[in-house]
C-alpha cells in the first residue's frame, strides 16, 4: 500500500529533494500535497489518497504579505485534514503584477517547462513574444515557444524566422492540431513526474493543445472568421495525464504586467545589451552620443528599431515596477516596526525582554 502512495506522490512530481524540505520543516508530520486548482472559496489539492478539497489555515493567511505568498495552482504544500498549513519552496514561478494592485501575482508554480504558445493565423506578435518569453526566462523553467494553426498561415516558413530572430536561444515548434503537425515534440517534454505549463493570451490553441495530450474534449468555442478561437478556459489547473505528466493550463491574461524580470529581460534581449557593451561611454543612452553601437545597429539594419523599442519599453516598465516595489518594502517594514514599538511602549518594555527570554 506505501508503495503505491509512493507512486501516486511521484506522478505528481514528488521528489527526495522536496521529502527533504518536508523533513526539516515545522509542519514534517503534515501530508504532503499538490494544488491543482484555486477558486474564491479554497483549492483543491491532489494528494496520496487522490483529489480533495481545501483551505488554507488562519495563520497562513494572516502572515501573508501579499497573494504571491498564499498558495497557486502547481504549489506544493503541506496540509492536515483538508487545511494547508505551509508552502514549500518555488522551485520555479511564473509572476506578473497583479491587475489591480501592486501585489506579485503567480500563474503557475513548480514548472518544468514554459510553453510560450502563439498562433500563426495572427502574425504573429513578436512583440507580446518578447513579453511573454522574459517573464517566462524569470521564471526559472525551460522556455520553448510553441506556434499554433499553422494550417491557416500562408508563410509558415517566414513566421518561423521571424519569430526564431527575436528568440535565437529558444527552441521554437510549429504545430497544427487539425492537420496532427509537430505534435510529436511533445515525446521530449512531457513525461511522468514532469509538469509543463502553457502560456499565452486568449485564442491561441492552449486548450486545443491540451485536448490533444490529454486526449479528451475539454470545450474549446468555434473559430471565428478571422481564423481566432474564442477563449474558454477560465481558471488554472493542474492536469494530471497518464504517461505524460502533468500540464499547467492557463487562461489567456488581458494583461502581462512584468514583476521581477531583470534576468529575463537579460536572457531575451541578451543581443542588444552585449551591443551596449561595446559603446564608446560606458553610460550611453543610446540616443544620440557619438560611438554608441545600438544606434549603428539601428541604421546598419542589423538590429530591428521596432525590437529595441520594445526592449526600453519592458526596460522602463521593469524598472518603474521595482522602484514602486522596494517603496511599498519599505513601507511595510516601517509599518511594522511603529506597530512593535507602539507594543514596546504600552507593555512597558516588556515585549523586548521576552524576545530576549
Amino acid at each position: 500500500m506505501e508503495d503505491r502512495v509512493d507512486e501516486r506522490l511521484i506522478a505528481l512530481g514528488w521528489d527526495p529533494a522536496w521529502e527533504a524540505l518536508r523533513s526539516i520543516n515545522e509542519f514534517s508530520e503534515l501530508e504532503p500535497a499538490r494544488v491543482a486548482l484555486q477558486h474564491r472559496g479554497g483549492y483543491v489539492l491532489y494528494g496520496r489518497s487522490g483529489e480533495q478539497p481545501a483551505t488554507i489555515s488562519g495563520r497562513m493567511r494572516h502572515e501573508a504579505r501579499g497573494v504571491g505568498e498564499l498558495p497557486a495552482v502547481g504549489d506544493w504544500v503541506l496540509a492536515r485534514d483538508g487545511v494547508i498549513q505551509a508552502v514549500l519552496p518555488r522551485r520555479t514561478s511564473f509572476s506578473r503584477k497583479a491587475v489591480l494592485a501592486w501585489q506579485e501575482q503567480v500563474a503557475a508554480a513548480n514548472a518544468d517547462v514554459v510553453f510560450v504558445v502563439a498562433a500563426l493565423s495572427d502574425g504573429p506578435n513578436l512583440r507580446s513574444l518578447e513579453r511573454y518569453l522574459t517573464v517566462a526566462h524569470e521564471s526559472g523553467a525551460a522556455p520553448a515557444v510553441i506556434l499554433t494553426k499553422a494550417d491557416l498561415c500562408p508563410d509558415v516558413e517566414g513566421a518561423l524566422t521571424a519569430v526564431r530572430e527575436i528568440a535565437p536561444a529558444t527552441p521554437v515548434h510549429v504545430v497544427s492540431v487539425p492537420a496532427g503537425l509537430g505534435l510529436s515534440i511533445f515525446d521530449a517534454y512531457c513525461r511522468p513526474g514532469r509538469t509543463i505549463v502553457f502560456l499565452g493570451p486568449s485564442g491561441v490553441g492552449k486548450t486545443t493543445l491540451l485536448n490533444a495530450l490529454e486526449g479528451g474534449d475539454r470545450p474549446t468555442a468555434a473559430i471565428r472568421d478571422d481564423g481566432r478561437g474564442r477563449h474558454t478556459t477560465t481558471h488554472r489547473e493542474l492536469v494530471l495525464i497518464e504517461g505524460r505528466g502533468l500540464v499547467l493550463d492557463t487562461p489567456g491574461m488581458r494583461e502581462l504586467q512584468l514583476w521581477d524580470a531583470d534576468a529575463g529581460l537579460a536572457a531575451v534581449f541578451s543581443d542588444i545589451e552585449a551591443l551596449a557593451g561595446t559603446c564608446r561611454f560606458g553610460n550611453c543612452s543610446h540616443e544620440a552620443e557619438p560611438g554608441c553601437a545600438v544606434r549603428a545597429a539601428i541604421e546598419s539594419g542589423s538590429l530591428s528599431a521596432d525590437r529595441y523599442a520594445s526592449y526600453r519599453k519592458l526596460e522602463r516598465e521593469e524598472r518603474f515596477t521595482t522602484q514602486k516595489r522596494d517603496a511599498l518594502a519599505r513601507s511595510e517594514e516601517k509599518r511594522k516596526w511603529k506597530i512593535f514599538a507602539r507594543a514596546s511602549r504600552q507593555g512597558g518594555g516588556r515585549g523586548l525582554d521576552q524576545r530576549d527570554n
